[in-house]
């Protein structure tokens, strides 16, 4: 009979947490949330264009600029979630939906880097062997005034630290939450990565005024770099959803942007090619096979908050 008892009252907290698949979203809900998203790629884009220069966009001038209204825009890209939370009714406390909350931060901040590491085993491997600093050298980072260097550095500032916490919480933090109650979880995913993949377009505007390349150059550029930030925000919208944490999508971009593409042509004519491919290979098979344990929701706080909005039992959102 206790059995019994136990089984009843499972599965209504099993709906409650993950729905039931018959959730049927508020009227408009879906148009809301894509207008609300669009607004914010549109903001966040378009606050690199206030300003007037004639300047590239590494110049530290324009960068100064563009940390301005980037963190405004970025600020303020919450008011975006709030007002479609009380819209919606969505119960969730605002920054647990957006991944700003403690439960299972050490593992949000471990486990998705070290993951990330591992699908850059190749590079990692090709970097090593290519590196010429020494022991001492590397010893050497530990110290502040090496922190100091970077800090100072407008580019590396922008890369590091800047671009990747301003993107993760406007295209991930912000617009998961939106989407995932209307798409799903699994849509969600692949959605959210087409405003981040449009929004760096506008790269296209720099290259074509500074004429740096062919027409058709530039376009291919675009085109693949389109791709590859698509498939990239697809990966930091997985951790974001799987974990519920903001941390881990932000440390895997700034790792990213530090190691850029592979350079696989690199690898192919590496002078210890065999080593290097092989450890491109186990990188990738690595990574498959731990990318579900390592971003397994219950090291995070099993269900983790954006998931209580998915409108029916997914298995990105089950451990």
């Amino acid at each position: 009979m206790a059995e019994e008892v136990d089984l009843s009252l499972k599965l209504p907290l099993d709906e409650l947490l993950y729905g039931n698949g018959d959730f049927v979203p508020p009227e408009g809900l879906c148009w809301l949330s894509v207008l609300f998203c669009l607004l914010l790629a549109c903001s966040y884009v378009g606050s690199l264009y206030i300003w007037r220069s004639d300047l590239p966009r590494d110049h530290p001038i324009v960068i100064k600029r563009r940390f301005t209204s980037v963190l405004v825009v970025s600020g303020l890209s919450p008011l975006f979630v709030w007002a479609w939370r009380e819209l919606t009714g969505t119960v969730p406390s605002l920054l647990a939906l957006m991944g700003i909350r403690l439960e299972g931060l050490i593992p949000a901040i471990i486990f998705p880097l070290l993951l990330t590491m591992v699908l850059f085993l190749g590079p990692l491997m090709q970097l090593a062997m290519d590196c010429p600093w020494s022991f001492m050298d590397g010893i050497r980072v530990a110290y502040p005034w090496f922190w100091s260097l970077c800090f100072s550095d407008m580019r590396w500032l922008r890369n590091q630290v800047v671009a990747p916490l301003t993107e993760e919480l406007v295209f991930r933090a912000c617009m998961l939450p939106m989407l995932v109650p209307c798409a799903g979880p699994f849509t969600a995913i692949f959605t959210c990565p087409l405003f981040f993949g449009v929004a760096h377009f506008h790269h296209v505007i720099e290259l074509l005024r500074f004429r740096q390349g062919s027409l058709s150059g530039i376009f291919l550029s675009a085109v693949f770099q389109f791709s590859y930030t698509a498939v990239f925000g697809a990966y930091t919208a997985f951790i974001f959803l799987r974990t519920g944490h903001l941390m881990g999508p932000v440390l895997c971009h700034s790792f990213c942007n530090y190691m850029g593409f592979p350079a696989i042509s690199a690898a192919l004519e590496h002078p210890q090619r065999l080593t290097v491919l092989a450890s491109y290979l186990l990188g990738v098979v690595l990574f498959i096979l731990f990318l579900f344990p390592f971003t397994d929701p219950s090291h995070y706080g099993l269900p983790t908050p954006v998931c209580t909005l998915a409108p029916y039992r997914s298995s990105l959102c089950l451990s």
